[in-house]
């Protein structure tokens, strides 16, 4: 990248990564420049929670506030009735409105942690339904559908990757490029939005709101994309070995937030660092060329750098003490992932591979199995060899702590 920019957010998401591309870095560096620059992305609500994986995304909204401009955060309640095919090989399940607006009350609580919506340039907290859901089909296939050309959509990466694989493609998901675009045409005209952000897997459909917009009411907006990140091992962002990490408490504890961030590996600090805190640029380089040992510090700094934004100081401190607590002591930590069995449902006694399972070490019985033959299992850190064993009352009558390698750990425990 060798634009050099005027304007603060631009500057940002060149320093810190952030950016993949951009519709025209000149012109949004000037608007950027001039004034306030509403910009939105959308979220859509097919679970309760995000995860990490939308994490870049809300930190970018996060430096536009920042940088004096407003974050619109746009809450797809219309466009989950039909599904972002992306990038996938096959349609998503269709949801139903209550469940949608179930995932849309548990999304919205992540935001308000890294966003204000209520200073000086308030951010804005939108639904796509509230212009969706009323449309006429017939106008809406006149006044907007006309725009589009279908050989354009079909060159479209994302649309061309799953018919290149012979994969069908509904009638219904190939509507999805087009409803966003006219996201961005109807978030132009009620809230003079001018930029649209999202992954580099939304470019065409963020192109296609462009194009949109400018052809209906002449106006001219712009589309910035980050990268789709993994990590250096070449995993998907956001993925654990027990699966999504999820931003909301009730989804995933902030010891296991604080855990995965602990967690990465060597060559990916440096780089979360920029991403995922508000640490100076510097401060980050710095960190991340940490060589041995020292390495573990800075993984010590991002893990309570990001569990701080996302779940507050309090819980990252504590998770940190848990952790210093397991691994340093080898004690059980007060913030450990708990397993609280009732007497009822212990009843006879719980299979040690079925505790291993329940307390989120592993996901399967076989998968537990696996541990233990493999001596990757320990009880209260002693090596765990017997596969048969049952947990009993009296087995329980103080909390066991169960690892997983040299990381992960869980208790388990009779509730009083």
């Amino acid at each position: 990248m060798t634009y050099h920019p005027k304007s603060d957010f631009m500057r940002v998401m060149i320093e810190r990564g952030y950016l993949a591309d951009c519709t025209d870095y000149q012109a949004l560096d000037e608007a950027l420049s001039a004034g306030v620059v509403p910009g939105y992305i959308g979220f859509d609500a097919t679970a309760k929670s995000l995860h990490v994986g939308s994490l870049i995304q809300i930190m970018m909204l996060r430096w536009l506030q920042k940088t004096g401009h407003q974050p619109i955060t746009l809450m797809g309640g219309g466009t989950t009735k039909v599904g972002d095919p992306s990038f996938r090989a096959d349609e998503r399940p269709l949801l139903t409105a209550d469940q949608i607006d179930d995932n849309i009350s548990g999304i919205k609580q992540v935001f308000a942690k890294y966003l204000d919506y209520e200073g000086e340039t308030p951010a804005l907290m939108l639904n796509n339904a509230e212009w969706l859901d009323g449309l006429n089909y017939l106008e809406f296939l006149r006044d907007i559908g006309r725009h589009f050309s279908v050989n354009r959509m079909l060159s479209f990466e994302s649309v061309k990757s799953r018919l290149d694989r012979e994969q069908s493609l509904s009638f219904l998901e190939f509507n999805y490029m087009i409803l966003q675009a006219y996201d961005f045409l109807e978030l132009n005209r009620r809230y003079g939005c001018l930029l649209q952000m999202g992954g580099s897997d939304q470019w065409g459909n963020i192109v296609n709101g462009i194009d949109l917009t400018r052809r209906v009411l002449d106006h001219e907006i712009y589309g910035l994309t980050s990268p789709l990140l993994t990590t250096s091992d070449g995993k998907k962002m956001g993925k654990s070995q027990n699966g999504a990490v999820w931003l909301n408490a009730d989804m995933c504890a902030p010891y296991e937030f604080w855990q995965f961030w602990r967690n990465t590996t060597d060559a990916d600090v440096g780089r979360f660092l920029k991403l995922y805190t508000e640490l100076p640029v510097e401060e980050c380089e710095r960190l991340g060329a940490l060589q041995g040992s020292e390495i573990n510090d800075a993984k010590i700094v991002l893990a309570n750098e990001v569990t701080t934004l996302c779940h507050g100081a309090e819980a990252a401190a504590a998770a940190e003490a848990t952790a210093r607590e397991v691994f340093e002591k080898g004690g059980v930590g007060d913030d450990l992932p708990t397993l609280e069995l009732s007497r009822e449902e212990l009843g006879d006694g719980l299979s040690i591979v079925q505790a291993i399972v329940r307390s989120g070490l592993a996901k399967t019985g076989k998968e537990a199995k696996r541990l233990i033959a493999e001596n990757g299992a320990r009880m209260d850190d002693e090596p765990l060899t017997n596969a048969g064993l049952v947990l009993d009352a009296d087995a329980l009558a103080s909390p066991i702590k169960l690892s997983a390698g040299k990381k992960r750990h869980a208790l388990i425990k009779l509730a009083d």
